[in-house]
């Protein structure tokens, strides 16, 4: 490619030399002249790797305003300072994304120098160095794109160094936690650490996670200010090519309501809703583990069943949100006379069953004597009184759940027969 003759730079020889080199720099390199006033520089020359880069052709760019060159991505800042160097004579340095002929974008870190011609110190021509560096652009893009969406997302993303450092949280993180970035930041996970997980729990994440397997589970998480909520998360394993891990990535959803509700829905399905105690499903399972518990260890282990005598006269003298008051009234006043360790279920209609782990027949007995005299003595805001019948029975060889609950019935029975408000214990048991 020769220079344009109109506008020689050098001697004709030397001009040959420079455009030799020039041609073969891995550079892309634009000659314009130095006019800044209105329409301001043209371009005078570009080498062979100029071309390349933006698709153009020299009879296309020749005469043509820099700004060709240019995307609508250059920030106004880099323009202006561009602008002030060129008329201060100053040589400028910047990186702009442009735009090949075919509407590629493409990115290039530049450098324009002012040659001058004479002595007057005025440049005479402009010549620019551009080195592309849109692999980089792209990667720092792709960076910035990953970031915006890390910070857009709603949920919590945690980045830990592979000792569990954490070096990255983002805005959710904030908003889930209340832990600001710098707060989090260098420190490890346990921070959020409830107490609520065992140590089987952290050794299963861990041994999965160090495997290079993700983790999935869902944590009960502690607040910055002590709350609880319940976060589902997943913890990946980040690898190098080698195998090698480099940081892991945590990324979790506040399930708090959800998991509550379903904990609300577990707890109706097991809830008497009258009296809000155990209903016959839950007491039924609590019997079976408990009985199991009992022939363990070999430990006595005790049933009362008592229900309300003459209720169904309650029902019809006072009507039945009297005796709905009566069955709610009656279940916190024994629930008050029982121990921890002790079951209070709502068997159905007026019965109700207590489960005694370690307690023989004659405990039993006593407690369920305290437990008559206590209904017998309770306010039922009635005209008339209120009294209760029970019958006890202890585990023996070879009972099943249902057996029990049957010889406990059939001493409630007795205790009916023999004038009410009674206790009874079932045959072949000692009182």
């Amino acid at each position: 490619m020769e220079l344009d003759p109109d506008h020689p730079l050098h001697d004709r020889e030397m001009a040959g030399l420079l455009t030799v080199a020039l041609e073969q720099t891995f550079l892309g390199v634009v000659i314009t002249d130095a006019e800044l006033q209105a329409p301001g520089p043209r371009i005078l020359w570009a080498n062979r790797r100029l071309l390349e880069m933006t698709g153009y052709t020299m009879a296309e760019l020749r005469g043509s305003s820099p700004r060709i060159l240019q995307g609508p991505e250059t920030e106004p800042a880099v323009i202006q300072e561009l602008r002030r160097a060129l008329a201060a004579g100053e040589s400028f340095q910047g990186e702009t994304v442009n735009y090949r002929k075919d509407g590629i974008p493409y990115t290039v870190e530049w450098t324009i120098s002012p040659v001058h011609t004479d002595d007057s110190g005025k440049p005479a021509y402009y010549v620019s160095f551009q080195n592309e560096t849109t692999e980089k652009w792209q990667e720092r893009r792709q960076r910035q794109q990953l970031s915006t969406a890390l910070e857009q997302t709603a949920d919590s993303v945690m980045i830990t160094e592979p000792d569990g450092t954490i070096r990255y949280v983002n805005r959710a993180f904030e908003n889930y936690t209340g832990y600001g970035r710098d707060e989090a930041i260098g420190r490890q996970p346990s921070l959020m650490k409830s107490g609520e997980h065992d140590a089987e729990f952290y050794r299963e994440l861990w041994e999965t996670i160090q495997a290079g397997q993700p983790f999935r589970a869902t944590f009960t998480n502690r607040k910055r200010n002590g709350e609880l909520f319940f976060e589902e998360t997943t913890i990946t394993p980040v690898q190098d090519e080698t195998g090698r891990i480099r940081a892991y990535v945590s990324s979790g959803k506040d399930v708090t309501e959800r998991v509550e509700m379903e904990r609300q829905l577990r707890e109706m399905a097991v809830t008497d809703p009258l009296t809000g105690l155990a209903n016959r499903l839950r007491f039924e399972q609590t019997l079976e583990a408990e009985l199991e518990r009992s022939l363990r260890y070999d430990n006595p282990l005790s049933l009362v069943m008592f229900d309300i005598d003459h209720f169904k006269a309650v029902n019809d003298t006072h009507g039945h949100e009297a005796g709905d008051d009566v069955l709610r009234t009656l279940a916190d006043c024994v629930n008050n006379q029982l121990r921890r360790s002790d079951a209070l279920a709502r068997w159905g209609g007026e019965e109700f069953l207590v489960l005694a782990p370690q307690v023989g027949a004659a405990e039993a007995a006593a407690l369920a004597e305290k437990l008559r005299a206590a209904v017998a003595a309770q306010d039922f805001g009635l005209s008339d009184p209120v009294t209760a019948s029970f019958g006890v029975a202890e585990r023996a060889p070879g009972d099943t759940p249902k057996r029990l609950i049957r010889r406990a019935d059939d001493a409630l029975y007795a205790a009916k027969e023999t004038g009410r408000n009674r206790v009874e214990v079932a045959d072949g048991q000692v009182r």
